[in-house]
């Protein structure tokens, strides 16, 4: 379960950022106004994040639902440097790694006996576990999703000596990659529940940006697509290093698994680039090329129930006053 955080927990990457996005329009008709929130899936349960504060509601087993707030503040506070260009979106990347991991670490923790939560609240243990859990997860994804295409793609040297055709079969290689594991990660049971909560999470920032009093009724009718989810971006990831590793035209095999691997943060910060222009653009092209992504949240993302609703909701007022929100924006009044 932990392994595979790396694929949702950038849910909430692309929504960190204290600047305001610019208003959009969403299917030619009714307005978003960024509400700069955003969260990710955790069992059983939602994390939001504004700004520096977090908070992770998680349904127990007994039904109960508990709500933990935090602050974060981001392994870099400088703001000129955070507000950098492709930088920012690495650093982004690197705090979702650490805070996706955090949280999901947390609810797990909760459905755990109690003989499992005493050997858990060794803090240092923890401390350690969680950062070679962080390590082999990127290891693993990079091996996966980088390397492997890679050596994949030479099996066909033996067709074509062209380097270009060669390299858009390693990306059609790593795109049927990524497809097979969103497909297969999809079918397992605890993975669906979790991406049933990652429903709740984007129907809920729908549901407000919307104009609409935050409420289950309201956030079971909203989309559970959003623009900026961690999903896009990954697919955008895998076009962009496309793209990229073009232009490496070097004869060594091993000079050229390096330099895809050095290219990793620059891909990552120019596709954190991208979604951040597709929230707000309404370009044909910006547009036409956001759709896959879209696309590819109908496999990430399940239509929750009425209490995964409620979680959700929990997770977002404790960090957010959606009401002042509401209120600023759109000019909505509390019924009395």
């Amino acid at each position: 379960m932990k392994n595979l955080n790396l694929f949702y927990h950038t849910e909430f990457l692309l929504t960190w950022q204290s600047e305001k996005v610019p208003d959009v329009k969403i299917g030619g008709s009714s307005i978003m106004k960024s509400s700069n929130i955003g969260g990710q899936a955790v069992m059983e349960g939602v994390m939001m994040r504004n700004a520096d504060k977090y908070a992770v509601a998680v349904r127990k087993s007994d039904g109960e639902i508990v709500v933990k707030t935090e602050e974060y503040k981001g392994i870099v506070q400088n703001k000129k440097l955070r507000s950098l260009p492709i930088i920012r979106g690495v650093f982004s990347f690197i705090d979702s790694m650490v805070l996706g991991m955090s949280t999901l670490t947390y609810s797990a923790s909760l459905f755990m006996d109690e003989e499992e939560e005493e050997e858990e609240k060794d803090e240092k243990k923890e401390s350690v576990m969680m950062g070679l859990t962080i390590a082999f997860s990127v290891v693993m994804a990079v091996a996966v999703f980088m390397i492997l295409p890679y050596f994949l793609s030479q099996l066909f040297q033996k067709f074509t000596d062209s380097t270009t055709l060669i390299t858009l079969l390693e990306g059609a290689v790593r795109l049927v990659i990524f497809f097979g594991y969103i497909l297969l990660i999809s079918r397992m049971k605890d993975i669906q529940r979790v991406f049933m909560y990652h429903g709740a999470e984007h129907k809920c920032i729908n549901c407000i940006e919307h104009g609409m009093e935050l409420n289950v009724e309201n956030v079971l009718k909203s989309s559970r697509l959003h623009k900026r989810c961690g999903t896009s971006f990954l697919f955008i990831v895998m076009i962009v290093s496309i793209i990229f590793f073009l232009f490496i035209r070097i004869e060594s095999p091993i000079w050229r698994v390096v330099f895809r691997l050095l290219l990793i943060p620059v891909i990552a910060g120019v596709s954190f680039e991208f979604i951040r222009l597709a929230g707000k653009s309404e370009n044909k092209l910006v547009v036409l090329l956001s759709k896959p992504g879209m696309m590819l949240q109908k496999l990430t993302t399940r239509e929750p129930d009425a209490s995964m609703a409620e979680v959700a909701i929990a997770s977002v007022e404790a960090v957010y006053d959606w009401k002042a929100y509401l209120k600023e924006n759109f000019g909505w009044q509390e019924q009395v």
